[in-house]
């Protein structure tokens, strides 16, 4: 990275990586420079949509002041940052996706008919200014353009000021310090609309190619002494050049390593004969992201063992997906799905009770220990989205048209677990799919990334 230099005025408290600019350059810098014109582009496509869920937001919350940061850069390792994520109720009110600004806060105003909002961040630099040159976190010098007021006015239809004009007050309420606030704009997204459906469709597609990709590239993993690295590696580059990144750390688990459900080192082997269960999804610039997981026999084909734990998941997945229709609560896809998990396990002799007594709610939950997890959870602008959603509105809540959820069982066998037969053990199965509910029942928008044994089988042999 590029040494910053240091303004006369820096130099006494300048560190080793901020050295003095000499007059020469001081001099010079503020000139010779090209007109720069204000390019006001047309509204982008979300903007048709924001402002009604502004009006919402509005509606919920008469004469208070309500605050929305979009958030801050966070330090990565001494000078270095993260890249910059605006928070998901920001983008969600504003339009503004990957292009967001650090430091931006949406604010809404009452007024006498409801609120006027402001969008508040940092005008960019004149190039007469030492911030266009000397800062390296925001000057136009370091990090390419930004935006001006005017045309992000005009390209998110919202009026917008200078962050230095924004004075926070007494009685504020912001969203991640307010839970009444934080709640709503996180329920509020619960039930997604046209635009919001097409671009998790869109993530969902690339993200497939994605997974293409890790298929035609296993040949290369395998020989590689850490090809979890290697499948890492192909999904970001997909992830970067189609979108904007990924959704979530890349898990891309094999072996025994399948039975972490949060494998994200990535570090091992991925060894032919094994299993490798690869969680991924792409982020797209407007920061909808996809959660796909599929189950990948690493020489193509599955064992019987590999075969039969592989087939018992996929079928709760099944049973899931039907049991998913407009009005049924949100739990019960989750029901549906243990059911078989339970019924399984327990068929094989590994349950020291029945299935009907494991899934007896109070009492029960012995096949629990082969997947802790839930079955589902909704999906959108956060890879676990609506979180702060009541329970009563999310867990226990009512199945609408526009809900877009994962179903997703699994079925996970410890390499050192002594409860099931040697040749279970580091076997890690999950298989995830990403659900829009319709009026008419659940449309599976990941439906043609191969889910079968049969197919995956036919899917590794094609890309190979």
């Amino acid at each position: 990275m590029g040494e910053q230099n240091a303004t006369p005025a820096e130099t006494a408290q300048s560190t080793n990586r901020r050295q003095p600019f000499p007059q020469g350059f001081l001099d010079s810098i503020s000139t010779g420079w090209a007109e720069r014109p204000d390019i006001v582009a047309a509204a982008r496509e979300q903007a048709r949509y924001t402002g009604r869920r502004r009006d919402l937001v509005s509606a919920a919350f008469p004469g208070r002041r309500l605050v929305v940061p979009a958030g801050e850069l966070k330090v990565r390792s001494n000078d270095t940052d993260f890249p910059f994520r605006a928070h998901s109720a920001f983008a969600h009110l504003t339009g503004w996706g990957a292009d967001a600004e650090p430091g931006a806060v949406l604010v809404f105003d009452p007024a006498e008919s409801g609120h006027t909002v402001t969008l508040f961040f940092r005008e960019r630099a004149d190039r007469a200014t030492a911030e266009f040159y000397g800062d390296a976190a925001i000057g136009e010098f370091w990090i390419g353009p930004r935006p001006s007021l005017a045309a992000v006015a005009a390209d998110l239809r919202i009026p917008t000021g200078h962050i230095d004009s924004f004075v926070p007050a007494d009685g504020d309420l912001v969203v991640g310090e307010d839970p009444g606030l934080t709640r709503f704009v996180s329920e509020m997204r619960l039930v997604k609309d046209e635009y919001e459906i097409a671009q998790l469709q869109l993530a969902v597609d690339v993200t497939a190619s994605g997974f293409d990709d890790i298929v035609a590239n296993l040949d290369r993993v395998i020989a590689h002494p850490r090809g979890e690295r290697v499948v890492e590696g192909v999904f970001h580059q997909r992830a970067r050049s189609d979108g904007n990144g990924e959704g979530y750390d890349t898990i891309a688990a094999a072996g025994p390593h399948a039975c972490y459900l949060h494998w994200t080192r990535n570090d091992g082997a991925v060894v032919a004969g094994d299993l490798m269960l690869v969680d991924a999804g792409v982020e797209l610039d407007s920061l909808y992201t996809a959660d796909i997981t599929r189950t990948l026999p690493v020489s193509g084909t599955f064992t019987p063992a590999q075969r039969r734990v592989y087939e018992t998941v996929r079928e709760a997945a099944d049973a899931a997906f039907a049991a998913a229709r407009p009005g049924v609560r949100f739990r019960e896809v989750h029901a549906a799905a243990m059911a078989v998990i339970a019924r399984s396990v327990a068929g094989w002799g590994l349950l020291p009770v029945s299935a009907e007594e494991a899934l007896d709610a109070e009492l029960g939950g012995q096949h629990r220990r082969y997947m802790v997890h839930g079955t589902s959870h909704h999906l959108g602008l956060d890879v676990h989205d609506c979180a702060q959603a009541r329970r009563e509105m999310y867990y226990d809540g009512v199945l609408t048209a526009g809900m877009v959820f994962t179903i997703e069982p699994g079925l996970y066998f410890q390499i050192d677990d002594l409860t099931v037969p040697a040749e279970l053990r580091g076997i890690g199965v999950r298989i995830e799919d990403d659900v829009l509910m319709t009026e008419h029942g659940p449309v599976n928008l990941s439906a043609a990334i191969p889910r079968t044994a049969d197919e995956v089988e036919a899917w590794i042999a094609r890309g190979r």
